[in-house]
C-alpha cells in the first residue's frame, strides 16, 4: 500500500492537473458512468464518521473518503476534521493506497469551481472577487488564478483581521501570479467591478449583494452545503442565464441556496445543467459577454475517488510516497 501525504502530493500534482482530472470525473457522472451510493453518517458520542464510497464504471476505479468530525481534538492537538481516501486495486480489490483526504479535498474542491470558472467565466475576466478565508479558501484562489489572467482579487471574509493575515500569505505564496491581491475594504465596490465571484463560507445568510453584480459576471457558490446554509442571493439565482451544479442530486438535497429559490418558483429543477454536461456538449457554456453564469457545487465522491486514483498511479510512477 502506498501513503501519500499532503507534502508528497504537493510535490508533483498540480491545480491545472486537478481542474482537468475533476472535468472528466463529472462527465463520468453525468454519462452515467459511475455508481455514487448516498454517504453513510455515523453519530458517536465525541462526534461524527462519514463514509463515502464511489465506483467508476469500466475502469473499475473504486475508492472511499472517510471523514470524521470531532470537535474537540484540537484538545488533543489533533485536527477537527480528519479525513483520508482510500484506492482499491482493480485487479485484486486490495487497498493500494491511503491519501491525505482533508488535502485531496481541498484540491478537488478548489479544482471543480477552476473547471466550472474555465468554462463558464468570460476568458478576458480580470477581476475577482474571493469571500471567505476557510480551509478552502487557498485552492479556491489558486484555482481562480489558474485558469484566469486576472489583474487584482479582491479578499474578504467577516473577520477583518483574518482577512488581512490571509490577503498578505497568499501575496506570497502566488506571488509568480502576477496578481494584485488586496483585502476588500468595500465589498459593494468590489463586487460591482468583479468578473468573477466566489464564495466559500458556511453562512445562513447571503454573502454579497447580488444587486451589484454586473452583467457578464461569473458566480461560483462553493461554501453552503446543507439547506441551511446560504450564499448566493436568490435574486442571482433567479436572474442567471446559465444555472450550473456539480450534481444534480446534491445540490437539490444539500444546498439551501438553491432549495430555497426552487421551493419559492424563481427557478426549477430543469433549469439547471451539471458541470459535465458542460464537458460533454461546450455549446451549453457562456454564448456572450452579458450572460450571468451560475455554478454551485457540494461535492461528491466521484470526484475524491477519480483524482485520488490518478494521483496514486502518477506517484507509484515517480516515486513517491512511502510504501507499506
Amino acid at each position: 500500500m502506498l501513503i501519500l501525504t499532503s507534502n508528497d502530493i504537493e510535490r508533483f500534482y498540480t491545480m491545472k492537473d486537478a481542474i482537468a482530472v475533476d472535468k472528466q470525473a463529472l462527465k463520468i457522472y453525468s454519462q452515467g458512468n459511475s455508481d455514487v451510493p448516498l454517504r453513510i453518517n455515523f453519530d458517536m458520542q465525541k462526534g461524527q464518521c462519514l463514509f463515502m464510497p464511489a465506483h467508476i464504471k469500466g475502469s473499475d476505479i473504486v475508492g472511499i473518503k472517510i471523514v470524521s468530525v470531532f470537535p474537540d481534538n484540537p484538545k488533543l492537538g489533533k485536527p477537527s476534521v480528519p479525513a483520508q481516501v482510500l484506492m482499491l486495486d482493480p485487479q485484486t480489490g486490495e487497498v493500494c493506497a491511503m491519501l491525505d483526504g482533508t488535502f485531496v479535498t481541498q484540491l478537488r474542491t478548489g479544482a471543480v469551481q477552476g473547471a466550472a470558472t474555465d468554462l463558464l467565466a468570460r476568458k478576458n475576466a480580470s477581476r475577482a472577487v474571493l469571500i471567505g478565508t476557510g480551509g478552502q479558501a487557498v485552492s479556491q484562489l489558486e484555482a481562480m488564478l489558474t485558469v484566469r489572467s486576472l489583474t487584482d482579487v479582491a479578499i474578504f471574509d467577516i473577520d477583518t483581521q483574518k482577512a488581512k493575515q490571509f490577503t498578505e500569505e497568499m501575496k506570497h505564496r502566488f506571488a509568480h501570479f502576477s496578481t494584485n491581491l488586496y483585502f476588500s475594504e468595500n465589498l459593494d465596490d468590489d463586487i460591482s467591478q468583479a468578473d468573477i465571484i466566489t464564495s466559500v463560507t458556511t453562512s445562513k445568510v447571503v454573502t454579497f449583494n447580488g444587486e451589484k453584480v454586473k452583467p457578464g459576471t461569473h458566480i461560483n457558490g462553493v461554501g453552503a452545503y446543507t439547506p441551511e446554509m446560504h450564499e448566493i442571493p436568490e435574486c442571482i439565482v433567479e436572474k442567471a442565464n446559465i444555472r450550473v451544479v456539480d450534481t444534480k442530486e446534491g445540490v437539490f438535497a444539500e444546498a439551501g441556496d438553491i432549495i430555497d429559490p426552487i421551493k419559492q418558483q424563481l427557478v426549477s429543477e430543469d433549469d439547471f445543467l451539471e458541470l459535465g454536461d458542460l464537458v460533454i456538449d461546450p455549446t451549453q457554456c457562456r454564448l456572450n459577454e452579458q450572460q450571468i453564469t451560475l455554478f454551485k457545487t457540494v461535492g461528491t465522491a466521484v470526484l475524491d475517488v477519480y483524482i485520488g486514483y490518478d494521483i496514486y498511479l502518477k506517484a507509484k510512477e515517480k516515486g513517491i510516497g512511502t510504501f507499506l
